[in-house]
């Protein structure tokens, strides 16, 4: 996700649209490192802490590992407090507290700045008279003679100004609304992968206690036969499901997330529509 939303800024660059760097990208990653990054923090605390540590005098050093769900939830229903079974070090609330604040003041920043911004140069170039380019077109008119001579008519067009603030706006909210729950909902979604892997491992402790396992504690004249003939089985298993099913099963799921909440966050589709390379075509356009 943090790859994705940070893709952004070869496309700002490209474009010559700083601002999306500055109002878009920038409180868009504030935002999800604020939230998920100090998730990610304290998940790598929680691994790295001897929660079962003892001191000198026998007494437990901590009192539980920390339910981290639980933290998350209570950071947005209960900001600023941290009960005692979820504390992981000191200063957690005021932290918790202070990264809350910095993902709320994103949320209009991200809301509001681009499209005042916008308006604000728009105003600018009206201000200056190059809100409407106007075009004199000189159109004969045949049907008014005068002498034998054709009298000219002069036109004159007005483009339309294009600038819609309140569009702009319904198009920004809607950006804002969904990158807020898709951050939450995409980041649930990538927990599948660890699913996956769990079941993975699983799959694989209970073919090797339950297939070929019992063959190696055998005894007697029968073992080789009975080693050779699990492992076949152990085998043809592992390969068939674990290799076959979970593989094309993970692929799928890695497809499916690189498609929707990978390329969401930069991709808008807004280019030149792809055309395969065919001769055929070519020639029908040339005989046109």
């Amino acid at each position: 996700m943090t790859l994705g939303i940070c893709l952004q800024v070869p496309n700002a660059l490209h474009f010559k649209k700083r601002i999306n760097i500055i109002h878009v990208f920038v409180p868009q990653i504030i935002f999800l490192f604020s939230i998920f990054g100090y998730l990610v923090f304290t998940i790598l605390f929680k691994w790295s802490t001897d929660w079962y540590a003892r001191d000198a005098s026998g007494a437990l050093t901590h009192i539980s590992p920390p339910s981290l769900l639980n933290m998350l939830i209570y950071m947005f229903l209960s900001p600023g407090n941290v009960s005692e079974s979820e504390r992981m070090f000191r200063g957690q609330a005021a932290l918790q507290t202070f990264l809350l604040l910095i993902a709320l003041v994103c949320v209009p920043w991200m809301l509001l700045v681009k499209p005042l911004i916008l308006r604000r140069e728009h105003r600018k170039i009206i201000s200056e008279g190059y809100g409407r380019i106007s075009t004199h077109v000189r159109v004969s008119a045949e049907d008014d003679v005068m002498g034998g001579a054709v009298v000219l008519t002069e036109q004159e067009e007005m483009e339309e100004d294009d600038f819609d603030f309140a569009d702009i706006m319904i198009n920004q909210s809607i950006h804002t609304i969904e990158f807020c729950l898709n951050s939450i909902s995409n980041t649930a979604s990538y927990l599948r992968l660890w699913a996956l892997s769990l079941a993975h491992a699983q799959l694989s402790e209970v073919l090797w206690t339950m297939i070929f396992l019992p063959t190696l504690k055998m005894s007697g004249a029968t073992q080789p036969v009975a080693i050779m003939c699990g492992f076949s089985v152990w085998f043809s298993l592992t390969f068939g499901i674990l290799i076959g099913m979970e593989g094309l099963s993970a692929f799928l799921h890695a497809l499916r997330l690189h498609w929707v909440e990978f390329n969401n966050k930069f991709y808008d589709g807004t280019g030149v529509k792809f055309e395969p390379f065919s001769f055929k075509a070519i020639l029908d356009e040339a005989e046109e």
